[in-house]
């Protein structure tokens, strides 16, 4: 039997048969084993940040902003280069739920996906170059936009790998082998501290470089998970069978642009999303340091236990792919809704808890001094509100990447358009400034787009699936 036949036959890449509650148990069980190591695997990105963040914080206060606006920038870039990637792993999974033994085609999206990189790189890092000019055109101070550009130079050398990282990643996910990209985060982790350490403080013998460090280290480290994950690529017998820089010179057209026509649309949905998110943080500006502080510790935390549904919702998309390629449509509304039910039932528990220990939360983040109290206070108001956002938040990542799964890529963009920028923004703006409720109004805008997208996502889901 050949390793396509196997990975067809194993637990997380084969489709669940038959129907009832045994279909349904094993589709959630098969959806989990996947969604598991995705999981970890986003909680471990997260611990990068972290790392940068904490160690800025302890070299220097403008290091640390310079930081924030950099990687803001930087993280810009990285949305639209990351679109085509994204749209290896639903076309990979429509590809083996139709024809487990080609390996022909998961080659060639594979293959398109580097290109893909190649081609949206070059123009992205040329902008990172002008970091400064952007942050000064946005109205930044000079000391912080060139502190800020030190920081993204070394980040914008690195791009194409952390591209290509993502291509990697989405292979081996969609080939229900998200275990080997665990493993290179992990490491990356790990790696990403000890260059922070050497290269921001100068321990080890290395000069002591400070943002320009930590960038540098940044940098590496994603250089790094892109060799490491090539290595697990070689070194795993499923992934080395597809042989997937076989032939790398030849171009697929049709493929290449599948990759874009699927991933521009995915990148587009990601901006409008972070878009809100960004403008809510420079509208708390606008409110004093407190309302900035508590929303910075505030959003810190739906970000945390925002992961697993994600991790359950990039299941999704392979699950609901894999489905789509059988044109199994029964297999197709058990993925999709088993994923968005696991979200449901981990986010409410989430939110049980945030509306229970709030005040509790928030002084993790900050001693309940005196000074402080005013902090604590506005991040409990804000903590009940992300509480109260919390399943709508989960519904519609899982949403969104279920339809991923079924190459439904516009449509979705344009309901994220919508529901951020045509509902949630209004809202945020009437409440924060109308109504006079500044943070808190802000907070209720936010909550009100993630439940019109929510509610909006489902239901296209819904719509699709019962046709399949």
């Amino acid at each position: 039997m050949t390793d396509i036949a196997e990975f067809d036959l194993t637990r997380a890449g084969r489709r669940v048969e038959g129907g009832g509650v045994d279909a349904w148990l094993s589709e959630t069980g098969e959806l989990l084993r996947l969604a598991g190591p995705l999981v970890l695997t986003q909680l471990a990105q997260m611990a990068i940040n972290l790392t940068d963040t904490l160690m800025l914080g302890r070299y220097s206060q403008t290091a640390l902003a310079a930081s924030v606006l950099g990687g803001t920038v930087f993280f810009f870039a990285w949305i639209i280069g990351q679109g085509p990637t994204a749209a290896v792993s639903p076309l990979i999974a429509h590809v083996l739920g139709a024809r487990p033994n080609d390996r022909a085609h998961v080659r060639a999206i594979t293959r398109m996906g580097f290109w893909s990189v190649a081609l949206v790189s070059l123009p992205l890092v040329v902008f990172l170059f002008f970091t400064k000019q952007v942050l000064l055109l946005l109205g930044q101070r000079v000391e912080l936009a060139e502190a800020a550009s030190q920081f993204v130079i070394p980040l914008a050398f690195a791009l194409p790998f952390s591209l290509g990282f993502q291509v990697l990643r989405n292979f081996a996910t969609a080939l229900s082998k998200p275990n080997t990209t665990l493993v290179v985060m992990a490491l990356t982790v790990l790696f990403n501290i000890v260059g922070d350490y050497a290269l921001i403080f100068g321990h080890f013998g290395a000069p002591r470089l400070g943002i320009v460090g930590s960038g540098t280290a940044s940098a590496c480290s994603w250089v790094f998970s892109f060799l490491a994950m090539t290595a697990m690529v070689w070194i795993t017998p499923k992934l080395r069978a597809y042989r997937i820089f076989r032939r790398f010179h030849r171009p697929h057209w049709e493929k290449l642009f599948e990759n874009y026509r699927l991933g521009m649309p995915m990148a587009v949905t990601l901006m409008f999303e972070a878009g809100l998110f960004f403008s809510a943080n420079l509208i708390m500006g606008s409110f004093g340091t407190a309302y900035v502080a508590a929303h910075a510790i505030a959003m810190n935390v739906p970000s945390i236990t925002f992961m697993v549904p994600l991790g359950v919702a990039m299941a999704a998309t392979v699950r609901v792919g894999l489905a789509a390629g059988a044109r199994d449509g029964n297999a197709v509304r058990r993925a999709g809704y088993s994923a968005m039910l696991t979200a449901i039932v981990f986010m409410a528990l989430c939110a049980v808890v945030l509306a229970s220990y709030p005040r509790e939360i928030a002084s993790l983040y900050l001693p309940a001094t005196a000074e402080n109290l005013a902090v604590i206070a506005l991040a409990v108001v804000f903590l009940r509100v992300a509480a109260a956002f919390q399943v709508f938040d989960g519904l519609q990542v899982t949403a969104a990447l279920a339809l991923r799964g079924l190459k439904d890529a516009r449509a979705p963009m344009w309901i994220a358009g919508a529901s951020y920028w045509l509902a949630g923004f209004p809202m945020c703006f009437a409440l924060g400034f109308g109504l006079g409720m500044r943070g808190f109004g802000i907070w209720i805008g936010l909550a009100f787009g993630l439940l019109v997208a929510a509610v909006a996502l489902t239901a296209r889901f819904y719509y699709l699936a019962r046709s399949q």
